[in-house]
């Protein structure tokens, strides 16, 4: 979640869910950070529903002050496709495809520069048959966040994915998210997001954008949960997704 760290809170967990603008900071050296959740998706389109779960995780492991090295998936994925008007099901199960990355967190925010991150992933075609993307498709992002008065904070995430569609054309989307955050108190922060995981021509699938509200809340300095959820703001778009999380760093 969006958070610029202070130096004395570098050795606190700082994560990248469940905003979808990622963190600037890393989790440091010789420290491991996993972050776990559920998410369920629905959608409605004409005669035909869709509800989709899955249970994201992210690993995180400090190679040095300023790297770390980045798993990501899905993890395992039920969906059920409804035709309400024929009354019939199809359910497909399992597995998302891996990603994965480095980050680079670049600079501390100071004299009203921001915090820097960058993040490099690719995303790899492992998942199973039914649910896997097509090919290899690297990612470059670029987090920026400064901190403000009042508890207030701000993130903003631009980049480009290289993708690559069943005829095996390449194609380069967009990607840029914004959030606006807010400490209730020194354990619980809240936010408010537009973020546009893929911005594409309709022939590449279409943008895709959401505008996304959640809190996260320590237990400890070492485990945070955390409650997010996301609402469609076009028909490429999932109509809502709710998602619940557990982190911890070690």
């Amino acid at each position: 979640m969006m958070h610029v760290a202070s130096a004395e809170e570098k050795d606190s967990i700082v994560t990248d869910r469940p905003d979808f603008v990622e963190s600037s900071d890393v989790v440091g050296n010789g420290r491991f950070q996993a972050e776990m959740g559920l998410a369920i998706e629905r959608t409605r389109r004409d005669a035909n529903r869709t509800r989709t779960m899955s249970t994201p995780v992210l690993l995180r492991i400090g190679t040095g002050d300023a790297w770390e090295l980045r798993v990501e998936t899905d993890g395992r994925m039920v969906q059920h496709n409804d035709d309400v008007v024929q009354g019939t099901r199809q359910t497909e199960r399992g597995w998302a495809d891996v990603s994965i990355g480095t980050k680079w967190h670049v600079m501390d925010e100071r004299d009203g520069s921001p915090s820097i991150g960058m993040l490099a992933h690719i995303d790899i075609d492992s998942g199973s048959s039914t649910l896997r993307g097509n090919g290899w498709r690297p990612s470059l992002r670029l987090v920026a966040e400064w901190d403000m008065p009042a508890g207030m904070s701000l993130g903003v995430m631009p980049g480009l994915a290289l993708d690559k569609n069943p005829e095996g054309k390449r194609n380069w989307n967009g990607i840029f998210a914004a959030v606006l955050g807010k400490s209730l108190t020194e354990q619980t922060r809240a936010f408010v997001e537009i973020a546009l995981p893929q911005i594409a021509r309709a022939r590449h699938g279409g943008t895709v954008a959401t505008f996304d509200i959640g809190m996260a809340h320590l237990l400890s300095p070492r485990w945070q949960v955390d409650i997010a959820f996301y609402k469609g703001l076009n028909r490429n778009t999932a109509d809502l997704t709710g998602t619940i999380g557990l982190s911890s760093k070690f």
